[in-house]
């Protein structure tokens, strides 16, 4: 199996390429410095550097990848401003939060999208592209201001998801939520470690069936309501 996880330095992503590499997975993961890199290689993965909120930097990812045909995609890198709209937010913020979390994905998709349906995992036409969103992106559910940006661009990203997916029949493309994990965005007081998450998310990726296409997942593979 080849698995490509873009965003791995760190956090769920990195937890991705420690699980799969543990399951004899071929995997490819990307960082944006030194440290990340030389964490990923040291897990065994093949690294390559990339800044997703770069448009210079990932739009040579389709050069970086050369061609492969790619069985499990993740998009997973994000960031999380904190304010909530009694405050307006910078541009600096809003700027990164929108280029980390939605451009980024979106300059992806033409790229790797195409590989993901060249996979003949499960006979062909079974390859799977996840996007790491949040329950927080729910539409119906916004029970606070609180990361309003982040809200506001992890809807962008599952909209993104679900337009684009029909552009790539082949493939089943997803946005998935993590659930509220013990990351260095979600706090040590969230329920679920990230091994728990990844182990969860995992086998909701492998369990993806046509009739999933373009549709917003729960990490324990539950569909989300009213976006």
């Amino acid at each position: 199996m080849k698995v490509l996880v873009l965003g791995a330095s760190r956090g769920i992503g990195l937890e991705f390429v420690r699980q799969y590499l543990a399951d004899g997975a071929d995997v490819i993961a990307t960082a944006r410095d030194d440290e990340g890199l030389q964490r990923l290689k040291g897990l065994g993965a093949k690294a390559l550097r990339l800044n997703v909120a770069e448009p210079a930097s990932i739009s040579g990812l389709a050069w970086l990848l050369d061609g492969e045909e790619i069985d499990i995609a993740l998009y997973v890198a994000g960031v999380f401003p904190r304010g909530g709209a009694l405050t307006p937010p910078t541009r600096e913020a809003f700027d990164q939060a929108m280029h980390t979390n939605v451009l980024g994905a979106m300059q992806a998709i033409p790229q790797v999208a195409p590989m993901v349906e060249a996979s003949r995992m499960g006979g062909g036409g079974r390859g799977r592209f996840a996007f790491i969103s949040s329950a927080l992106s729910q539409i119906a559910g916004a029970d606070s201001s609180h990361g309003w940006v982040y809200r506001a661009s992890k809807a962008a990203l599952n909209m993104a998801v679900a337009s684009a997916q029909h552009d790539y029949p082949k493939a089943i493309m997803v946005a998935l939520s993590p659930g509220w994990v013990q990351t260095d965005m979600g706090g040590q007081d969230a329920p679920l470690t990230v091994e728990q998450s990844v182990t969860a998310m995992r086998a909701t990726l492998a369990g993806l069936k046509p009739e999933h296409k373009g549709a917003f997942l729960d990490y324990d593979g539950r569909l989300f309501g009213a976006w």
